[in-house]
C-alpha cells in the first residue's frame, strides 16, 4: 500500500492536464516577413515549418508573416487580431525597413514594441521568445544593380539594433546574416526568385536555432 501510494505521488507531477510532459507538444508561433512565410519555397520548406518537423515536442506553428512587411504592417495586422498565448514565439523582422530606407530611430521603436508583443504571447516568458537577424539581400542576384556594400552596412546597422534590443531583454537572438552571404557563392542557397533562401538554406538557419530548444 505505501508502495503504491509513492508511486502515485511521483508519477502525479509528470502529468499537466491528463497529458505526460514527456509527451507534451507545445505551440509555436512565428512572426515575421517574406523570410519567415518563405517565399518561393513550399510551406514544408520554410524554416519554422522545417523546425517543429525537426523538433517532436513543437507543434505545427502558426506563422503570422507576409512578403513586403515592414515592422509597421506587422503591428498593424498584430492590433487587429485576437492572438491566444504560445509557448513558444519567434521574430524576424527588419529587411523591408532596410530596403525601403526607413530610418533606424522608427525601426527601433518599432522593433521595441513587436519584442514586447512577443514576450506577452509568450505568456511573459522571455526565455521562451527567441529572434532571428535579418539576411543580408545584397548578396542575391537580385541586388546585382544596387549597391551592394551599402546593403551591407545598412543590414549590420539593423541588426546590431536587434542584437542590442534582445540582449536587454534577455532574449536569444540567432545571428543567420552569415549563413546568408553565403549565397554570393553558392545559388543553391537561393529560391529560384534569385532572392529569397531556398529550403537549403532555411535548413542551415534551424541547425543553430534547434539547440535552443534542448534548455527547455
Amino acid at each position: 500500500m505505501i508502495i503504491r501510494i509513492l508511486l502515485i505521488i511521483f508519477l502525479i507531477p509528470l502529468t499537466v492536464h491528463g497529458q505526460s510532459k514527456i509527451n507534451k507538444q507545445y505551440s509555436y508561433l512565428a512572426l515575421g516577413d517574406s523570410y519567415t512565410i518563405g517565399e518561393s519555397v513550399e510551406e514544408n520548406d520554410r524554416w519554422p515549418v522545417q523546425l517543429a518537423n525537426n523538433l517532436s515536442k513543437i507543434k505545427k506553428p502558426k506563422i503570422i508573416a507576409k512578403t513586403g512587411w515592414t515592422t509597421y504592417e506587422l503591428i498593424d495586422t498584430l492590433n487587429k487580431i485576437d492572438l491566444k498565448k504560445y509557448d513558444y514565439v519567434s521574430l524576424l523582422i527588419g529587411v523591408n525597413n532596410q530596403y525601403r530606407g526607413n530610418s533606424i530611430k522608427s525601426f527601433k521603436s518599432d522593433f521595441k514594441l513587436l519584442l514586447k508583443k512577443s514576450i506577452d504571447y509568450a505568456y511573459g516568458n522571455k526565455e521562451k521568445v527567441f529572434v532571428v537577424s535579418i539576411p543580408d539581400w545584397g548578396v542575391t542576384p537580385f541586388a546585382k544593380n544596387k549597391n551592394k556594400n551599402l546593403i551591407k552596412r545598412e543590414i549590420n546597422s539593423f541588426n546590431k539594433v536587434i542584437k542590442r534590443e534582445c540582449k536587454k531583454n534577455n532574449v536569444a537572438y540567432f545571428n543567420i546574416t552569415k549563413i546568408s552571404r553565403n549565397a554570393q557563392n553558392d545559388l543553391t542557397l537561393l529560391a529560384g526568385d534569385g532572392l529569397h533562401p531556398s529550403k537549403i538554406m532555411y535548413k542551415q538557419w534551424v541547425e543553430i536555432i534547434k539547440p535552443y530548444f534542448n534548455n527547455y
